[in-house]
């Protein structure tokens, strides 16, 4: 008898860890605290910019800032980066520049009627006519200076510096300047020495790079 009563009682606590068991694993519980915590502390980036720039405009630093960099652009202005690797020319050379494109993509007009096809090859010269040459030289060199100035006039050509301050030149000659920024001209039509010229020739670009004589000015 006692055995039986031992194991009713022990399939009863079998039965009992089981319901618990079951229960625990399908619900969650809360068990408290078991450590101190703390709160998660992060500051607003942008409020702390703020403060930052608040307190530099208070004591005089953005002032300060923005009068530096104002400066530094008008330097750029005035005096922009010499294009990378153009030196004088030491020998005369001379070649064709077919500036004709193969399109990528269609073009339509605004009411999506062709244009020109992807693939088409197209020549700019067959549409505009070019009047004026262009002329690039190195502005700090004064013999340079002195060539294209008395050879070309505004109406005959585009002076274009390499090296220089086109704004300088602009103020003492009285006339327009430009500059090849980043060597973006110089390099498409892949002039390496100056001075250089570039004129139209009929559905070309006949592009040539001159070795000036010593006194040589117009």
């Amino acid at each position: 008898m006692r055995r039986l009563v031992m194991g009713t009682i022990g399939m009863v606590a079998l039965g009992g860890m089981l319901l618990v068991g079951g229960s625990m694993r399908g619900e969650a519980k809360d068990y408290g605290q078991a450590g101190q915590s703390f709160p998660v502390i992060e500051p607003d980036l942008l409020a702390t910019i703020e403060a930052r720039l608040k307190g530099r405009q208070a004591s005089g630093e953005m002032a300060r800032m923005n009068a530096a960099f104002a400066q530094r652009v008008e330097a750029k202005v005035r005096r922009p980066d010499p294009v990378v690797g153009i030196t004088p020319a030491r020998e005369a050379r001379s070649w064709q520049f077919d500036p004709t494109v193969t399109l990528e993509q269609d073009i339509r007009d605004s009411q999506g009627r062709l244009i020109a096809a992807a693939g088409q090859r197209i020549n700019p010269l067959d549409f505009v006519r070019l009047s004026q040459d262009l002329v690039f030289i190195d502005g700090d060199d004064p013999a340079q200076m002195a060539w294209a100035t008395g050879r070309y006039s505004d109406a005959r050509a585009k002076i274009i510096l390499v090296s220089g301050s086109p704004i300088e030149e602009m103020t003492n000659r009285k006339r327009r300047f430009y500059f090849d920024q980043e060597g973006r001209l110089t390099g498409k039509f892949g002039i390496q020495h100056v001075p250089a010229v570039v004129s139209p020739a009929g559905k070309v670009m006949q592009v040539s790079e001159l070795v000036l004589k010593p006194g040589r000015a117009g």
